[in-house]
């Protein structure tokens, strides 16, 4: 059995990329809200407590019981988990009246203890906070500071517990992956065994336990988590697996067809079912984003249950979702997370389809499932491709839906995504489409003047898609796919380039 690292989560931002920094150490990890009751304390081997943006000084902060952690399991508190642990264990936490914010550089590391063995004075740490540790609790030792930040990290004597006002998860601080390689394995004894290898071997152990000789039906997308999901189940229950792929009409250009072959030499039993009409129709009208995501989500699962009735005792239904579509599902006070999207998949089905649901992907960041997918053996071209959301061109064409502005998008779209191939782009982007604004724009072609659609191009670069910051290509890349846009779709006679970071703007438009 792996060991595993439990976060307690008190709504940071930065959540996620601490999980994802544990996991690059090969040790398992789980994220929950500090203050669910869907694990056990004894099923792990070390925990960490994430940032928060409440001040621990509020009425309202996040009170966690810690009595059956502190002193009895390694514990490191991370930005406000180190200030929760001053302020409850003896110290004192106050407003800082200088700045905490941005790059800082350690000026006294107690280079002795093995928390910091390795990382020097002088090194880089990402500072984030407004309160500021100033007198640390009676049993406890300094062991690093800042110019600005006296108490940037301590321990408790006489027990494993770790608080540091930094974050070792971001990026800007240089040896955040070994403080807490030093912390996990040095000091905690985590086991680094948690590979793709081991993934696999686990969960397709598992799946043959819990499913036994029972049917389970799965939506292929053509994309990488769904792909590597039906190999998982294919592994463990062979034909006892189904695999269905609606073409909703919102693909890209060619893709349905495209997709099908793909799957043709991989050894999974897939049905192509073209609903494409169906969709287009229950779309006629309907311009608000929300309101066409339900409407795709509606018609996708009638579809689905007409197609999985067909196949006799069906017991499961199969999805690709993965960890970062859980974790926002669940916020760090327990009810739903304000950034859900209504297509993630996650959450019940309509009572109607009687299916329980079978997740193999869902403790998986999107970078795990390539590298379980390539451990499997799934061609690079699959695994390489750009996510490319549930709901499709849908919430890429801005207002209402027709089989014009799909045939137009999808033109725009093929001529993106082929161009960054062919110039070698393709790999460096995590993804890349193309909207369809709502605006006609006013242009000249030869002598005649036109009044004809704009389109936004958008390429981001990412790890999983929780942040991302816009790709600065080639100036003549984009006027190359620009001429080819207007030149070769009828209707568009403007491209626009989209150079907004997520925060503040998300990937889609819509």
């Amino acid at each position: 059995m792996q060991q595993k690292v439990l976060i307690l989560d008190f709504g940071s931002q930065y959540t996620q990329l601490i999980a994802r920094r544990v996991r690059e150490l090969n040790i398992f990890c789980e994220i929950f809200p500090y203050n669910s009751k869907n694990f056990k304390i004894e099923d792990y081997k070390a925990i960490i407590l994430s940032g928060s943006p409440f001040s621990v000084r509020a009425e309202d902060a996040p009170h966690p019981d810690l009595s059956k952690i502190k002193g009895k399991l390694p514990l490191l508190g991370v930005c406000f988990g180190a200030q929760f642990m001053a302020h409850n264990f003896g110290g004192k936490v106050a407003a800082s009246n200088t700045r905490e914010y941005g790059r800082a550089n350690l000026s006294y590391v107690n280079s002795n203890d093995l928390f910091f063995e390795g990382v020097n004075e002088g090194s880089q740490v990402w500072m984030s906070h407004s309160d500021t540790i100033v007198e640390l609790p009676e049993y406890s030792e300094l062991i690093a500071s800042t110019h600005d930040v006296k108490n940037a990290a301590f321990k408790l004597i006489n027990e494993v517990s770790y608080g540091i006002q930094f974050h070792p998860e971001v990026y800007h601080s240089k040896d955040g992956l070994k403080i807490l390689e030093n912390f996990l394995v040095k000091i905690a004894g985590v086991a680094q065994t948690w590979t793709p290898d081991s993934f696999v071997e686990t969960t397709v152990k598992n799946l043959k336990e819990k499913l036994g000789n029972d049917k389970v039906v799965l939506g292929l997308s053509g994309g990488v988590d769904s792909t590597v999901a039906a190999t998982l189940l294919s592994k463990a229950i062979g034909t006892n697996l189904y695999c269905i792929f609606v073409n909703n009409g919102l693909l890209r250009k060619n893709e349905f067809e495209n997709v099908l072959d793909q799957y043709k030499n991989m050894g999974l039993n897939v049905k192509g079912v073209d609903a494409s009409a169906r969709f287009l129709k229950e779309l006629a009208g309907e311009s608000d984003p929300e309101g066409k995501r339900k409407i795709i989500g509606r018609v996708f699962i009638e579809v689905f249950d007409d197609e999985a009735h067909l196949i006799q005792d069906v017991k499961w239904l199969g999805q690709g979702t993965i960890y970062p579509d859980v974790i926002e599902s669940v916020s760090a006070t327990g009810g739903p997370s304000a950034t859900i999207k209504s297509h993630h998949n996650v959450g019940g089905l309509p009572d109607f389809m009687k299916l329980k649901i079978i997740e193999p992907l869902k403790m998986l960041f999107k970078d795990e499932v390539r590298r379980v997918g390539r451990s499997m053996g799934i061609d690079d071209e699959l695994l390489g491709r750009h996510p490319f959301p549930g709901p499709g061109l849908g919430i890429r064409i801005l207002g209402d839906i027709t089989a014009e502005k799909v045939r137009m998008l999808q033109e725009v779209d093929a001529i993106f995504i082929q161009g960054l191939k062919d110039e070698g782009l393709y790999d460096g982007v995590w993804q890349a489409g193309a909207m369809l604004l709502p605006v006609n724009s006013v242009g000249v072609m030869g002598d005649e003047r036109t009044y004809e659609k704009a389109v936004v191009l958008r390429a981001v670069e990412s790890t999983d898609g929780m942040t991302a910051d816009w790709v600065n290509l080639p100036y003549e890349f984009l006027q190359k796919t620009s001429n080819k846009i207007i030149n070769g779709v009828k209707g568009v006679n403007r491209v626009v380039y989209d150079i907004s970071s997520k925060p503040p703007a998300t990937i889609e438009w819509e």
